[in-house]
């Protein structure tokens, strides 16, 4: 029996990662932690079996707890989810040659450079990668620059964080300078061209250099998007899995510029957003260090990153994970999320015209 500890299991990805590895392992002691005591995961039933608030991964009691917690618990390894712990334990990793327990994520460069959205933007200018970008503060807001450099109508965002923090598309000066008011509180943005295509997104899995699987979807509508300015909430209600050999290569693409620019190995999950143009030209918007929103629901239609992280941490190699750069699913499927349910997959979108006397 293995000990697994799951970090944020407050968060979504971490509750969906957790519920495939109860699913598939059911024998496994899974722990979970949290730095809010009012964490969901720690009260869904049979979810973990031990839980635990944490110190923040910033302050100097985080490592001497979790180095205490892998020890007295005796943790095999661990899915380290929240990006500011993954830039943490890279750190750790810097300053110790180790890790406080087995994981499986990139190097700190990496991480650091994928996390703030602007340094991405910075390493990435001048390539067909990304949006024409540049970087705003709420003391050198760049009028000028946005309006002449960019144009309107452009898309601005938060330089960290997920779930569309920040973001809105902007029509004139007037809108942005009232957004930046706001949004007082946000101290830098990114502000981008904006593309009127659709929303994709793509995970994958890179092992010391190596490009090994990856698999796409389209993300066509959003839970609550109404309460959100840019209707853009960051969790899909609606999406659509892609058999599109395009996408993986672009991101692949993107990946390989990025280790050449950095000197650095893709190792760990990698997980893009992009948008596509009026073209149908595909633009990174984000890439997270980590497994994403929909691995939960990738996994049950044949694409399974946790497992294939399971397998890695185990194995103390990647021997064992199936080669599949361009994943292909065996059907049409989409699926539907909402809140306080888990996702439904569906075989096809062609259920939605039947007669009702037919379902």
């Amino acid at each position: 029996m293995k000990t697994i500890l799951v970090t944020g299991i407050g968060g979504l990805t971490p509750r969906s990662i957790t519920t495939i590895i109860r699913e598939n392992h059911p024998d496994y002691k899974i722990i979970g932690c949290d730095i809010e005591k009012k964490a969901m995961g720690f009260f869904m039933k049979g979810l973990v079996d031990e839980y635990y608030i944490c110190p923040r991964c910033t302050s100097s009691d985080y490592f001497p707890w979790i180095e205490k917690l892998v020890e007295a618990r005796r943790i095999d390894y661990a899915f380290v989810q929240p990006e500011s712990e993954i830039v943490a334990w890279g750190d750790y990793y810097e300053m110790n040659g180790k890790y406080p327990c087995p994981v499986f994520m990139g190097s700190k460069l990496l991480s650091v450079s994928l996390k703030d959205k602007s340094i991405m933007a910075d390493l990435l200018e001048g390539t067909d990668y990304i949006p024409k970008t540049i970087k705003v503060t709420q003391e050198n807001p760049r009028f000028e620059d946005v309006e002449n450099e960019i144009g309107f109508p452009c898309w601005i965002r938060a330089t960290e964080g997920t779930g569309g923090l920040g973001s809105l598309c902007l029509d004139d000066i007037a809108s942005y300078k009232s957004w930046l008011f706001i949004n007082s509180k946000i101290p830098e943005f990114t502000v981008s061209e904006f593309l009127n295509g659709r929303h994709l997104a793509n995970q994958m899995l890179y092992y010391n250099g190596e490009y090994v699987k990856g698999a796409a979807l389209e993300c066509v509508e959003y839970v609550m998007a109404n309460t959100a300015p840019s209707h853009v909430t960051g969790n899909t209600q609606f999406g659509r899995f892609l058999n599109e050999d395009r996408i993986n290569e672009s991101c692949d693409g993107c990946i390989k510029y990025l280790e050449k620019k950095l000197g650095v190995s893709a190792h760990g999950i990698l997980s893009f957003d992009l948008k596509e143009d009026k073209n149908r030209n595909m633009k990174v918007t984000e890439v997270n260090i980590r497994h994403m929103a929909y691995t939960g629901v990738m996994s049950r239609v044949g694409f399974d990153l946790i497992e294939d992280t399971i397998k890695i941490m185990e194995d103390g190699n990647c021997d064992n994970v199936v080669r599949d750069q361009y994943h292909h699913y065996d059907k049409p499927y989409i699926f539907l999320r909402d809140v306080d349910v888990e996702p439904i997959v569906l075989e096809s979108e062609e259920i939605f015209g039947y007669p009702k006397s037919l379902l």
